[in-house]
């Protein structure tokens, strides 16, 4: 483990490519209690007290994946999501929450996390999540052809996970090129809720609504002209979400 002090000052050790989690949270039994697992599990770990801290390790070290407690002093785990996003940073990142933390939950989804793990909750369980996050981060595996779906001015590059409105590339985090990538994919066909969860974030989570539909309110925002009113990823009651549009 990597231990970030709350004067912060990151650390400079030299870190598993592709398997560096960090852990933010002023809780230290729960740090310890989380290192243990993750590293059990063949994971670097490097953690942090609070979120100022959390931010400076994040630019130095890079992180694989972000495990960030809602409430630390000085600057909260939602302010360190949204801080990290607007820098551009696409890797994972899971909100703590307590049980009855609701609505930061999604406040924590608003602000770019990929996904919550409510406390207390099993390490086995949040080991779980983990890996399967860092297993999609840069995989999106499905039938190649074809390598590209153009609609309107919105356009999908699936070999190079990127897509591009007006003909500028779009900054999203990887769950919301997946969901983007899935609807193109299917374009034309409403997939049900359930089906999008499954596909993008895994079999377990088909109850998840709400990180479904707060993750796309996320993705209009980015390509829609008026995300209120979309065009493109639209809205099924009761049924689903598809894309609009023909493949040029």
């Amino acid at each position: 483990m990597l231990e970030s002090k709350s004067s912060g000052h990151a650390p400079t050790q030299t870190v598993a490519p592709g398997r560096t989690v960090l852990i933010a949270d002023d809780d230290q039994g729960l740090r310890n209690l989380l290192t243990r697992t993750l590293e059990l599990g063949r994971f670097t770990v490097v953690t942090a007290a609070d979120g100022l801290t959390a931010l400076q390790t994040a630019r130095e070290i890079k992180p694989d994946l972000y495990l960030l407690d809602v409430d630390m002093p000085g600057m909260s785990g939602i302010d360190v999501c949204r801080q990290l996003r607007a820098e551009q940073v696409i890797s994972p990142i899971v909100m703590l929450t307590g049980m009855d933390s609701e609505a930061a939950m999604v406040a924590g989804l608003e602000a770019g996390a990929d996904d919550y793990q409510t406390k207390p909750f099993a390490g086995r369980e949040l080991l779980a999540r983990v890996k399967a996050h860092l297993r999609r981060r840069h995989v999106y595996v499905r039938d190649p052809d074809p390598a590209v779906f153009v609609t309107g001015d919105l356009r999908v590059d699936f070999d190079q996970h990127l897509a591009y409105k007006a003909g500028r590339a779009v900054n999203l985090t990887p769950t919301e090129f997946r969901i983007l990538a899935f609807l193109a994919r299917e374009h034309g066909q409403i997939r049900s809720s359930r089906a999008i969860l499954s596909e993008v974030w895994g079999a377990s989570y088909g109850n998840e609504v709400h990180v479904l539909r707060v993750n796309v309110a996320r993705l209009r925002h980015k390509i829609e002209d008026d995300a209120s009113a979309p065009r493109y990823v639209l809205t099924h009651p009761r049924a689903g979400y598809s894309l609009n549009g023909q493949p040029a």
